[in-house]
Order: structure tokens, then sequence, then C-alpha cells
């Protein structure tokens, strides 16, 4: 458990389809009502209102303190990581990212947003919580991926963080990332499921609900991940067995390392035709 001057410190991923926690990931989607709606599941409630959390996706909006829905939201990722944890009660410190090149434009409006109220009782699937917000801190999107190992790295490297509402990239050289270098691209798995639903309607003159498109899109990237790993064995096999069948040994290697890289380009070059020609491209 991450603490710092007795705050417990929560890593949110705000996005534009989904908030990620260390535990949970659920919808943006947030429905609020002044009257107490008849089913409660994932209900939170604050400040007189009642908040349906995670049902569907919010639409994309470049600053997210237009309205009251991402702090909502963060009220139910806190609240989900404190039962994680068996509290009901905490003093918080939040860490949240925004994309790259928007960081510095709208970093201390978001710090701030966070930040509104200091102390916080609500109630969310029934469980009261009280919270304490002690700080925050606004990250580069994408960057707690390689923040602990960075030092790792060699030569050039690229962070792609693929979202629902957009795609950050990030040029990492020698260690460290390269600000004139990063971007922001208003395009992310959402407008793919849109592009989806466009393309029914022209072809078969239907309409399809996004839930569908979401749930078989899933199901192909299980089967993609899949074939990437049947690929990936496939590959080393094959250069395995082709570079034993012809020879291709480490004495090679030390008596005349240019002639092994150069076998093995060719024996990898082949290797790839094989796998594409089994697997990919069928």
């Amino acid at each position: 458990m991450q603490t710092s001057n007795d705050s417990l410190i929560l890593g949110i991923d705000h996005g534009y389809g989904n908030i990620k926690t260390a535990n949970k990931t659920f919808g943006t989607g947030v429905y609020v009502s002044d009257t107490e709606p008849a089913f409660k599941n994932n209900l939170l409630t604050w400040n007189g209102k009642y908040y349906t959390i995670g049902e569907g996706h919010k639409e994309f909006v470049a600053d997210k303190i237009q309205d009251m829905d991402y702090y909502v939201l963060t009220l139910a990722a806190v609240a989900y990581e404190l039962r994680a944890r068996g509290l009901r009660e905490a003093k918080v410190h939040l860490a949240a990212g925004l994309p790259l090149t928007w960081l510095s434009a709208q970093k201390e409006g978001f710090k701030q947003y966070l930040l509104q109220n200091k102390e916080v009782e609500f109630s969310f699937n029934t469980i009261d919580y009280r919270v304490e917000f002690t700080g925050a801190d606004i990250f580069p999107q994408g960057f707690a991926a390689v923040a602990d190992r960075i030092n790792e790295f060699r030569g050039t490297n690229m962070l792609c963080d693929i979202g629902n509402g957009t795609m950050n990239v990030m040029l990492i050289n020698e260690k460290k990332p390269e600000n004139r270098r990063c971007f922001t691209e208003k395009f992310g798995t959402q407008q793919c499921v849109i592009q989806a639903k466009e393309d029914m309607m022209r072809t078969h003159h239907a309409t399809v609900d996004e839930s569908v498109i979401t749930r078989v899109s899933g199901t192909l990237f299980s089967h993609l991940a899949e074939i990437d790993t049947q690929a990936e064995e496939m590959f080393s096999r094959l250069v395995e067995q082709m570079a034993n069948a012809e020879g291709i040994t480490e004495q090679l290697k030390e008596q005349n390392q240019l002639e092994w890289v150069q076998q093995m380009n060719n024996i990898r070059h082949r290797a790839t035709e094989i796998v594409n020609a089994e697997l990919i491209y069928v």
C-alpha cells in the first residue's frame, strides 16, 4: 500500500472510455437524477443527487472539467480502491494523468478540479465513505507504464498509449522523454466503433448497438493476441530449426561474426515469410 504523509496514494486513469485503477476498470457513463432510481447497481449518492456510474461511455470532450462527471467518477474510483483495502474512511493523495500535449495547459485546472472539496462524504453501492483529499499530482498520460523501468531503455524508444478518445505518442531517447517529439491525436478506439456503426448502416442499412461492437471487438482482440503468440512461437522455432539445418552455429559466430549475422538475417527473413503465409495472411 503506497502512502505519503499518512495519506493513501491512489492512481486513477481518467480515460474517455473507462476509468482505471489498480483494482477496477469501469465505463465513464454517468446518469444523474434528483430522485432515487429503481435500480441501485453502481449508484453513487452525493450532494443530494443520485449518480448511476459506468453505463456506457462519455462523449469525447477535450477538457474534462467542463462538468462534474469526472469528479463523480473519481469518487467512485476512490470507493472501489478503499473497498479493496477494507477501508471506509481515509486521507487520499491522487495521482492522475492528462494527454501529453495538453498537460501544460490543463494541469493546474484539473488539479484544482480534483481538489475542489477537501473533505467529501458520499455513498457508493450502499456503503458510506468519508474521504479527505490531501493533494493531487498530474502526470503525462501513459508515462506510468515506463516510469519505473526507463533506466533500462537503450537508444530511441516509442511509447504509444491508444485510448478510447485519444492516441498519445512519446519518443524516449537515451532514457529521456523528448517534449518536442510528443504528440496527442484525437483518434482512439471510439472512432473505430463509430466507423463500424457507419459501415453497418451503409452496407446493411441497419443500426447496431455500441455494446455489441465492443463485445465483438473484445473477442477479436483476444483472437489476435492468440495469433500473435502463435506467430512468435512459430518464428522462434523456425529460426532455430533452419539455423541447425544450415550449420549456422555459435562457432561460426565466433569465427566470422559478419557472415553469421548475414546468414541469420536471411533465415529470419525466410521464417517471417513462412509465418505470414501460414498464420497471418490466411
